[in-house]
């Protein structure tokens, strides 16, 4: 892209930000696509850029949350158990494993469609209505702390492959099976910020010892982060004001067409 990327970066960022951050998802799963196709960050540097704008952005609606008092508890301390060391393990199989272009475009496309399609369907049903009490009580009915640790692990090693920390995965499903936003969108954005500050680390420590761009675009990585910043603390603000039903729809067939774009530029 030609002009002015960084600026072009900072909004977008911003833009995302705003929309996403209510629900828990930082929003790089969406900046991902615009940092391929339009800013031409190129791939694996990429993944490591994106982590770099978790790192920015997530501090604003944290802080946020933090005010209020909905950061902390037993939730957080599972997601970041299993997503920390996933993560990691992510970004040693996206440098060593899955390096190209293509294989990364289809890896996106197989990841957000059947996630874009059920975040819609259940968008559309009916909502179960679970009491958002804290600790085990909250992680009843089937969502043990086993199940939510062992899926934290495998939403973080995609995380790490995918540059998006992991909350945007586990906070859907999490928000899906029944637990109130209040309680997941915190702890999947306190997750996504400390698993996408060790993937960020872990991918400039790669690039030492790899060949090709591995390392992050830190010029657009902070600019996009610093947009992020600010939509992201509007978009917590916002939280209370939005109906949740419309903000998952949006979600899932954005996702949904991201996944079909990504897979079509793939056959022709």
């Amino acid at each position: 892209m030609t002009g002015q990327p960084e600026l072009f970066g900072f909004a977008a960022g911003a833009l995302i930000a705003v929309v996403t951050a209510p629900v828990g998802v930082s929003g790089a799963v969406f900046l991902l696509p615009v940092q391929l196709s339009l800013l031409n960050v190129p791939s694996p540097a990429v993944t490591p850029t994106n982590l770099l704008f978790n790192v920015v952005a997530g501090p604003g609606a944290l802080a946020r949350y933090h005010r209020h008092g909905h950061l902390g508890g037993p939730l957080t301390r599972l997601l970041i158990a299993g997503t920390l060391p996933g993560v990691i393990a992510g970004a040693v199989i996206r440098v060593f494993a899955v390096p190209g272009a293509t294989a990364f475009r289809v890896l996106v496309g197989l990841l957000l469609l059947p996630l874009g399609l059920w975040l819609c369907a259940r968008s559309l049903r009916p909502p179960r209505h679970r009491d958002p009490v804290e600790g085990s009580a909250a992680m009843s009915a089937g969502l043990s702390s086993r199940f939510i640790a062992t899926l934290s692990l495998a939403v973080g090693i995609v995380g790490g492959i995918y540059g998006i920390g992991g909350g945007s995965i586990i906070g859907p499903i999490l928000v899906g099976r029944g637990m109130p936003v209040a309680q997941v969108a915190p702890a999947a954005l306190a997750s996504t910020f400390l698993t996408s500050l060790t993937g960020a680390a872990i991918y400039a420590a790669l690039s030492f010892t790899s060949q090709g761009a591995i390392a992050p675009d830190w010029t657009l990585g902070l600019t996009c982060g610093l947009g992020g910043l600010v939509g992201g603390y509007l978009g917590a603000r916002l939280q209370p004001r939005l109906p949740e039903t419309a903000l998952r729809l949006t979600l899932g067939a954005l996702a949904t067409a991201l996944a079909a774009l990504y897979l079509l530029q793939t056959i022709f």
